[in-house]
């Protein structure tokens, strides 16, 4: 098995200084009855605006000393010793979390869960007849490098069908999960892949108001960083804030 290379653990103290504002009408609508879940889920007050505290422009900071070896590696990092990776399509998932700056964020945990290659997640609810892999968990972490770099390993995600509504299939997707420096809580949001044909059908993607922050969610396939006869390569840049800003699932 080739090994991919690891994430430098330089550390980088944080910078403290302000945000700039979020631009609410380029986000959907917390209420969208088309995505059913939205219709019990949304806010029914107005929303508050808080103010950034010291503690939330400073911390929390991670470090690569919370990691295994592994935790990046979704292929291998589920199955036990002496057992076979993970089974589907190989794949590369890396990119940078950036500020409005366009600079990297070091330090910002990033964590990702997935269905496996057939679709299923392994998760006690759900229903999905695809089989489980034994040697799959579905879930990875790693810490950004000085410039803001991640990198994870693993199979591409089957598509499945959900109870939306009578014929929806969810896209194949991979969850992201980020907290780091100056950020009050976890940022969540979805990476989809480049070439899907069910992305334009998925209720959830449609709830987006604008297409060019559904096309911030589109992993582009990267020849460049592909490992011949081992893995395709995907990239997928993350901005945190700013014009840019990726759509975050948390922020409606």
């Amino acid at each position: 098995m080739i090994k991919f290379s690891k994430l430098a653990t330089k550390e980088q103290e944080p910078v403290v200084e302000g945000f700039f504002h979020r631009e609410f009408h380029r986000h959907p609508p917390a209420y969208t009855p088309r995505y059913k879940s939205s219709v019990v889920r949304s806010p029914k007050l107005a929303l508050v605006s808080i103010p950034n505290s010291l503690s939330e422009l400073t911390g929390p900071v991670f470090g690569h000393g919370i990691l295994g070896d592994d935790d990046n590696d979704l292929t291998v990092n589920y199955a036990d010793a002496g057992m076979r990776p993970a089974l589907g399509e190989r794949i590369i998932v890396h990119g940078r979390v950036l500020d409005e700056r366009d600079k990297g964020v070091p330090g910002v945990l990033v964590e990702i869960w997935q269905a496996n290659a057939g679709g299923r997640y392994r998760h006690f609810k759900d229903g999905y007849l695809a089989p489980l892999d034994e040697s799959f968990g579905g879930f990875g972490r790693t810490v950004t490098d000085a410039e803001g770099g991640y990198e994870f390993r693993t199979v591409r995600p089957g598509p499945y069908p959900w109870p939306n509504g009578i014929n929806d299939w969810r896209p194949s997707h991979i969850h992201f999960s980020l907290f780091g420096a100056g950020l009050a809580q976890r940022l969540i949001t979805q990476m989809y892949f480049e070439g899907d044909p069910l992305i334009p059908h998925c209720p959830i993607v449609n709830s987006i108001p604008e297409p060019s922050l559904v096309d911030s969610l589109v992993a582009r396939l990267d020849l460049a960083n592909t490992v011949p006869m081992d893995a395709r390569a995907y990239r997928f840049d993350i901005v945190l804030r700013g014009r840019r800003s990726s759509q975050f699932e948390n922020r409606s």
